[in-house]
This record gives structure tokens, sequence and C-alpha cells, in this order.
């Protein structure tokens, strides 16, 4: 999403409106795009505006409710090529790993489990 939309655009955006509903909100702006080499289905949206006090397991289930994935298949998140804990919230992914456009861009990935 990043490399297809540069930060020219979205400063053409009138950014002041949205950021003021985001700090107001307490939300956080979160980009979730497929990995390259991930079998995952695609979402049917990549832009998310979510709770602060969400956690990266909570924003798993709510992924995973958007794809259809079989029971067996779990579903990682990466950001800058790291997995943050389940437990953390996004907030605090957010504020170590936001990019310069002040959104915060994630990977995820299927992989087969319990001997599947």
């Amino acid at each position: 999403f990043n490399h297809s939309n540069s930060f020219a655009f979205f400063n053409g955006i009138n950014n002041n409106l949205f950021y003021n509903i985001v700090e107001i909100h307490f939300c956080t702006v979160i980009i979730v795009e497929r990995a390259l080499r991930s079998r995952a289905p695609d979402l049917d949206k990549k832009k998310y505006l979510v709770p602060s006090d969400l956690t990266v397991g909570q924003l798993s289930f709510l992924i995973r409710q958007r794809v259809s994935m079989r029971p067996e298949e779990a579903l990682f998140f990466f950001v800058n090529n790291s997995l943050p804990p389940s437990s953390s919230p996004l907030s605090a992914v957010y504020e170590e790993h936001h990019e310069e456009d002040l959104f915060l861009y994630m990977t995820y990935s299927n992989e087969s489990v319990y001997g599947a």
C-alpha cells in the first residue's frame, strides 16, 4: 500500500481533519496487507481505523472473521518483519513502528498447524 500511494498523496488530503478525528477518538490507523509469499486469502479492504486499546490478538480475531480460513490454519501478523506479542495493545505497536505518514503497516500470513 505504501509503495503504491505516496506520502505526497496523503498530504494532499485534509490531514488536519483526519488526524484530529484519530486523536479525539483514540484510534489507530492500520494498513493490513497479505504477505508476499503467503497463501492466505486477500482482505476486502486494507485500511482500518481501530480503537487504540485493541490488542494484536483481538485484531487477529477480527481479521480472521473477514477472511475465510480453515480452523487448522493459524494467522500471524508482522510489523517491520517482526512478530508483535498478541497481548500487546496496538497503541504500543503503533508508537514503536508507525511510518512517517503516521500509518501502522502490518502484514499477515497463514500457516497450517495441528498436523494438517
